[in-house]
Order: C-alpha cells, then structure tokens, then sequence
C-alpha cells in the first residue's frame, strides 16, 4: 500500500500466497481481521476490482460521494481507480473476491453501468453464494496444490459469480456482430478516455485517435451506458475534479490545472454547468457533510 496526496491511500494490488493468478477470494471477517487498526474506514483508492456480498448483518459504505447502508442480499463492486471506504463493516458477513483489472475480460460495459452497490433479491443471492462458495474452493485448491491451478478455471468463475449477482443489464452480447462491434468501439473509447481525460476535453480528439467518426462513438458510447459520448467524458472529468476537491488540499488552481484546464475560469465554468454550483462551493459543502457525517 502507498499513501498518496491529501489522505487517500492508493492501495495497490498485493496477492496473498497462493494467490498469483490475479484473484483472491476471502470474505468480511478476513478483511476485518487484516485490518486491526481500522484503516478501511478512511477513504482509499484501490488498483484492482473488490467485489462483495453480504449473507448477514448490516454496515454502511461509501463511494466517490455516495452512502450506502449494507444490508442482507448487498452486492458491492468497487472498481479500480474509486475512491471509497468501508464506514461500517463490523458486523457484515459474506464473501469477498479482489482481482486485477484484466482478469474478467467481457466486462467493460458492466463495469461503467453497475452501480457501486446494490440489492440482489434471496433467489439470486443463494446462486451467487453457490457460484462464490466453488469460487473459494477452487481458490484454495491452487493455493495447497499449485498443479491444479488453473487461470481460465478461476476466471469463468468469477465470471459466473458476477454475471449472477450483476442487476438487470443486458449481457454483452457474443453472437449479434453489430452489437459486439459497438462494444468494441465502447472498450476503446473508455480505455482511451481513461488514459486522456486529464488532457483531452473533447470527443473529436478520441474519435481521431482511435480512428472513428464522433457519432460511431456516440452510438457506441449510448447503447453501453445510456448516455453519449460527451456526457461520458465530462462525467468522468467531473467525478475526479471532486475527487480531487474533497480528498485533497490542492488549490482549486492546483486542481483545474492537473485536469488540464488553462485557467481556473474555464475549470469553474464546466464545474458549475455539470455540478450546478462552483467548485469551491461544493468543496465548503462536502466538507461541511462530511463533519456532520462523522
């Protein structure tokens, strides 16, 4: 784990013996008793995928400035990059799966639609725990006897669990070419997006890039996540300005200029217009939240 600026740790990817195939699965209890000093209650930001189900109990979790209450039949699914943190675990139950970005390959447009956390209904709760029982018992059979290992074996896996637990969003679909192209488009566009946003504001410079046309990744961008490719980029323009508003102490300068905006006038302008107030309005008002919160 590494600390990184203004208190949020940037922890990073750290398998446990027997572990090497880019997933581990564990449960609350475990992270509990790893975690004696309670550090998962201040915020962090994770390099890998946390997934979790609660069996039992009751706790709450935030993440990039949303609440949550865990109740039975919670599903949690962090993604790399999310700041979060575990506000109440202690008494939650139920199994947890870390992998590494890559290893649940298909994934992508799951990844931006789910929802940090939801509800799975009982009929689907007790197939997911099926799905993560088999999951931990192959887990642990690499981990006792490294001949058994098997990467695709754990990966098809954890696919189940997920796709099992995953709200009702369409599955990305194999067998219709026009669709699996349009997810295609999507995972370049997100991946670049991912890489760029600091710096690049406008969806001419991806289309460019990638060597698609605006409306080929506005379509793609739609039919992956509802929205177009414009409110896409902004959004995640927009969620990491209050990243970097609420978990630091940087100037709104400072901030306006590691998102690659030329001066701080522009930087309030798409603040107020995708947020509705100005950043350091809405910095005063996180704040003020967060110390009646705590």
């Amino acid at each position: 784990m590494e600390n990184g600026h203004g208190g949020v740790r940037q922890v990073r990817y750290l398998p446990a013996i027997g572990s090497a195939y880019g997933v581990e699965a564990l449960d609350f209890a475990a992270l509990r008793s790893m975690d004696t000093h309670h550090r998962r209650v201040l915020p962090q930001r994770p390099d890998f995928h946390v997934f979790a189900l609660v069996v039992s109990g009751a706790g709450a979790h935030e993440a990039d400035f949303h609440n949550y209450r865990l109740t039975e039949g919670s599903a949690v699914w962090i993604r790399p990059g999310m700041v979060h943190r575990w506000s109440d675990i202690d008494a939650c139950d139920g199994p947890m799966v870390l992998f590494r970005p890559g290893f649940l390959s298909g994934f992508t447009a799951a990844e931006t639609t789910a929802p940090a956390c939801w509800h799975v209904d009982p009929q689907r709760l007790d197939l997911a725990l099926l799905a993560a029982e088999h999951l931990g018992r192959e887990h642990d059979a690499t981990a006792r006897t490294p001949r058994l290992a098997s990467a695709a074996l754990l990966s098809h896996l954890l696919a189940a669990l997920m796709l099992r637990a995953l709200p009702d969003t369409p599955a990305p679909t194999r067998g219709n070419r026009s669709s699996s192209r349009s997810a295609e488009v999507f995972r370049a566009y997100r991946s670049a997006v991912e890489e760029h946003f600091t710096h690049w504001h406008h969806v001419a410079d991806y289309a460019q890039a990638l060597g698609y046309d605006v409306r080929t990744l506005t379509r793609a961008t739609r039919a992956a996540t509802g929205t177009g490719a414009k409110t896409f980029l902004d959004q995640r323009i927009l969620l990491e300005a209050k990243r970097l508003l609420a978990q630091t102490n940087l100037p709104v300068t400072s901030c306006a200029r590691r998102l690659g905006f030329r001066d701080v006038g522009n930087f309030t302008t798409f603040f107020r217009r995708q947020a509705a107030t100005p950043p350091a309005a809405w910095r005063a008002g996180y704040g003020a939240a967060d110390t009646r919160g705590s």
